[in-house]
């Protein structure tokens, strides 16, 4: 079987040869421009740079323009403002939790339509299951899945071995996670024993997906417009409950929303943490101590376990462009799915390879053997039983709606509020959020 030597040989190959047998360019007037917003910043943004880099250089006819507009949010509303002041790019990146302003937003061509009406072929059914099942409408891919990424597992294989723990086993249980938490704190090896990062998107989202629990009415909202979250039910209760419980012995260290909990964790002061799949890439370039991967936690019976969801973005074609752009969007899009780019993204920047064509010749190359910290996502993702509660979350206001999840997350973490409480409290805020979004999305 080839080793991993092979596999950058195939990919770096690839490269230099679709660049030997383009033909001579033209001038770069000549080519036609694709415009590409997106938001990714640091490594990642030029990661994403030679990506187009590379797509310009395989071929002489378009020339994709990759260019940050800011956070998540703010390239969603700027996308939606330029297509309404008829200044949109041609392919804008939109954060998951966007999914359904998108489709409803009148603005999108769906990328299964631009593929058909191109007459570029592609295997949709190549794609790995839970990832395109987020992104799509009636079995048909809206965007295409770019920088995708899930919650998973991270330890601290020093504090474990300290603490007497095994370092090459992370706990399976959330029982495990108190019990390897108190032998850590008592051996003096670390002062908290967890945190957690994207607290709505680790301890909610993917905490009802990873247990079958449904999140919100109308499987999700996958169904219809008119949903109501169910986070308060008797799960959400249970694990906030314990959560906030937890503090009192340094069992669960909160740390704040989005990624402001990271140093927790890469400091040593938390033995373990719960963060997107998306950080190895930075852990192995930065973190000073030996580190692990494993899959969520979970609860046991009765809860089953499913599988758990995705983060990150997917790139959406704006409508009203002309068809030659349109032909070099799609040849973009087809370009950064075919399995040498996506073997390549993967290894770079740790997001998860999209097709299963890649994920096989990684694993023919021994990639997941010499790295099995990048093998816990897709795990996660393929190896559990895929259900309705599973599948993703298709709400509107999404954005807003995490914002009130986390607030009453804060005030129940603060003591201010039970779980009970808050969680009502949060459920109440968002129904009437997707209500408003409802009424403005008459169909």
């Amino acid at each position: 079987m080839p080793r991993t030597t092979t596999i950058w040989r195939s990919i770096t190959g690839a490269v230099a040869l679709s660049v030997l047998v383009a033909l001579a360019p033209s001038p770069a007037s000549a080519k036609t421009e694709i415009q590409f917003w997106h938001a990714m910043t640091g490594q990642l943004g030029d990661a994403t740079n030679e990506l187009a880099k590379q797509f310009n250089e395989s071929q002489s006819e378009y020339e994709v323009k990759p260019l940050r507009k800011g956070t998540y949010p703010e390239t969603l509303t700027a996308a939606i403002g330029a297509y309404r002041q008829r200044q949109a790019p041609n392919i804008v990146q939109v954060f998951e939790v966007g999914t359904q302003t998108m489709m409803l937003s009148g603005a999108i061509h769906p990328v299964y339509q631009l593929f058909k009406e191109q007459e570029i072929a592609m295997d949709w059914k190549d794609f790995i299951a839970p990832v395109v099942g987020y992104y799509s409408k009636d079995g048909n891919l809206y965007s295409m899945p770019f920088n995708s990424s899930t919650p998973i597992f991270y330890y601290n294989k020093d504090v474990f071995q300290k603490a007497g723990l095994d370092p090459a086993k992370p706990p399976q249980t959330w029982k495990q996670v108190e019990e390897y938490s108190k032998k850590i704190i008592a051996s003096g090896a670390a002062k908290c024993g967890f945190s957690t990062g994207w607290p709505s998107w680790t301890m909610v989202e993917n905490m009802h997906a990873w247990h079958d629990q449904p999140f919100a009415t109308r499987r999700n909202g996958f169904d219809g417009l008119d949903v109501q979250l169910l986070i308060n039910k008797e799960f959400g209760v249970k694990h906030i409950g314990q959560l906030a419980a937890w503090q009192k012995d340094n069992v669960y260290s909160y740390g704040g929303r989005t990624g402001t909990a990271d140093p927790k964790f890469v400091n040593g002061e938390c033995a373990m943490y719960i963060q997107s799949s998306a950080l190895i890439g930075g852990f192995g370039r930065g973190v000073k101590f030996a580190w692990g991967t494993g899959q969520l936690p979970h609860w046991g019976p009765p809860y089953t376990k499913a599988t758990s969801i995705i983060g990150g973005a997917t790139l959406w074609v704006m409508k009203g462009k002309p068809a030659n752009e349109n032909r070099g969007t799609a040849r973009f899009l087809k370009f950064i799915s075919e399995t040498n780019q996506q073997m390549w993204w993967h290894v770079t920047t740790g997001y998860l390879a999209i097709s299963n064509s890649a994920v096989k010749n990684l694993e023919a190359g021994y990639h997941f053997k010499k790295n099995p910290d990048q093998w816990t996502a897709f795990a996660q993702l393929t190896k559990g039983k895929a259900t309705p509660n599973s599948q993703g979350l298709r709400l509107g206001n999404f954005v807003q709606i995490r914002d009130v999840i986390e607030g009453e997350l804060e005030n129940i973490f603060a003591g201010k509020k039970t779980a009970k409480q808050g969680l009502d409290d949060a459920v109440t805020k968002s129904n009437d959020l997707l209500k408003e979004f409802a009424a403005a999305n008459k169909q």
